[in-house]
Formats: C-alpha cells, structure tokens, sequence
C-alpha cells in the first residue's frame, strides 16, 4: 500500500515514527517549509522533516501543497494521511487517493475543532479527551469520523508537554488500528454532529499574559496549557518573568490583584481575582529557570510588588 504522510509539528512527528516501524512507511513526505527561529533567527526544519530524513523517506517543502499535484498523481498514493498540518488541502489533493484523506486530530471531535485542542482542553479543566480520526473535506476538521478513542486525562496537573505526549501515543495506536480496517471495507464514516462543534483558535504570544484579575484556577490552567509556548508570563521589575508552575492557595488576603506576599510557610504568594497562587517555578527574562525559593534568595525585598 502507498501511503502519503503530511505533517509539521512533533505531534505530526510522533505519530509518523510509530506508523514507519508499524511497517506503513510512506512513499513520500509534505511538510512545510524551513522556518527562521530563535534570535538568530536560523532557518530550521520542522520535526516530520527531521524524523523523515532519520528514515531516510523523501520530502517535498511547498509553499502551497496544492503545487505538489502533480507529484503526487504520479505517485498514485492509496492513502494520504494528514497529522497537524497546518494547512487545509484543496479537493484537487483530497480527490488523489483511492481511500481519502485520513485526518488525525487531538480531541474528540466535534469538539474542539482547530488548532489549539490540547491547550483548550486544559484550558477549560476537561478530565476526558482523545483523538480522532476523520476523512478530510474541504473545510477544517469537519469531515465524517473513521475511529476515534477516548482517555481519561492522567491527572489535574498535566501540561501541555504531557498531554500532547499522551495523545500522541494514543493516536500512534489508533492510526494503525484503523488503516487496514478502513481499507478492508470493515468502517464506515459517520458524520459529526454539527450542532456540538466547538472551535479553537492560533494560540499568539500575548495570549501568554497573565491577567492577574482572573481566578487563580482560571490563570494555574493557562500556566499548564501554555507550557512550554508561549509560556504564561507577567512583568516584573520591567522584565519579562515566566511563571513555570504554581498551586492554587485556597484564601483571599487583603491585597491587590497581582500583589506578592508571603505566605505563611514563607512562600511567594501572588494574589488573584479570587484566591491566590503560589509560585513554585519561574524564570526571568534572560536569566535560567529557577525555584521560587531561589528566585527568592535573590531578590529579598519582593513583599508588596504587584506584577503587570
């Protein structure tokens, strides 16, 4: 069988690595173009390319993928599966393999339709995700549902690192699962219910700031959602500080949104709009991550700052 594989990011990357050793290895991979990163700003390959080139698999890199139509006619693929592309295939690319477009998407669709499913889910405190794979359509994940597979989230304080990595080998599982399956006649596609869609959005750089009016479990979430990018952050000092990790502290004192104390084990506290949160981990704008204890030590007169 002659399967495509299109994907970027490492979610893209995890899952191609399992189907390759799954014996599914693919006759070609699209992925996007060299992205300039870091404050050098170095053109780096994404991680399909890299995971693509360790197995030695050829890759195309186009602006467009509809620019790759006619390689990818030539190559009269049965499957194409797509994996946090980034990007919506046109019907003249969906049309090409004899089985679809394969499409495997981190919730359990309709919900959270988009880019952003596994930080939403966090986000909102679900205790329930999983992925989904569905046959592409034209618009974003709104195509008809193959399979997909539900877990419980492994625990109240899971990140975005962990989740991700969850879903990934859930999904990893479930695609080969679900290949011969689709291909043998033995599943059908069943359409998603519009009515319970939900949508996520492009996850920018600001949406890191933390607004220290929000609830300490509303802001907790978005330290867990947003690490490790773009990272919850807040000003101090007239630096950018990183708050890495923090507890919710069950108790309002008599101080301001965004006010730092200490709490009564000597803790740095900050409080909230409702409750407040303490800082376990954290990390200063050119300095290295540290404890709260040793960002403590060297900045003794914090009492009394508010964070912006």
């Amino acid at each position: 069988m002659k399967i495509i594989f299109v994907g970027t990011p490492e979610f893209g990357a995890a899952i191609l690595e399992n189907l390759t050793d799954a014996g599914y290895k693919p006759a070609l991979i699209i992925t996007e173009t060299d992205k300039p990163t870091g404050r050098k700003q170095i053109f780096t390959p994404s991680v399909v390319k890299t995971t693509a080139q360790k197995y030695g698999l050829p890759i195309l890199q186009p602006d467009k993928i509809g620019n790759c139509k006619l390689e990818i006619e030539n190559l009269k693929p049965d499957l194409i599966i797509v994996v946090a592309y980034g990007k919506i295939l046109p019907k003249s690319i969906l049309n090409i393999p004899k089985y679809g477009c394969l499409n495997i998407h981190p919730s359990l669709l309709p919900k959270y339709r988009g880019p952003s499913p596994i930080q939403e889910t966090i986000l909102r405190g679900d205790d329930e995700t999983g992925v989904t794979i569905i046959l592409m359509n034209e618009r974003m994940d709104e195509g008809p549902i193959v399979s997909s597979s539900k877990v419980k989230v492994q625990n109240s304080k899971v990140n975005y690192i962990e989740l991700h990595n969850q879903l990934a080998e859930l999904g990893e599982k479930l695609l080969v699962e679900t290949i011969p399956k689709w291909i043998n006649g033995e599943i059908k596609a069943e359409p998603q219910d519009d009515s319970k869609a939900s949508y996520t959005k492009i996850i920018k750089k600001e949406d890191g700031r933390i607004d220290w009016t929000e609830s300490a479990e509303i802001i907790e979430r978005q330290i867990r959602a947003f690490n490790p990018w773009p990272s919850s952050f807040t000003d101090f000092d007239g630096k950018n500080l990183k708050i890495l990790k923090a507890e919710i502290l069950d108790q309002n004192g008599n101080f301001e949104s965004g006010e730092i104390f200490l709490t009564k084990d000597k803790k740095i506290g900050v409080q909230t709009g409702k409750n407040c949160l303490v800082i376990e981990e954290l990390q200063l704008a050119g300095k290295n991550r540290m404890t709260a204890k040793e960002f403590l030590n060297g900045y003794k007169n914090l009492v009394g700052t508010i964070l912006g």
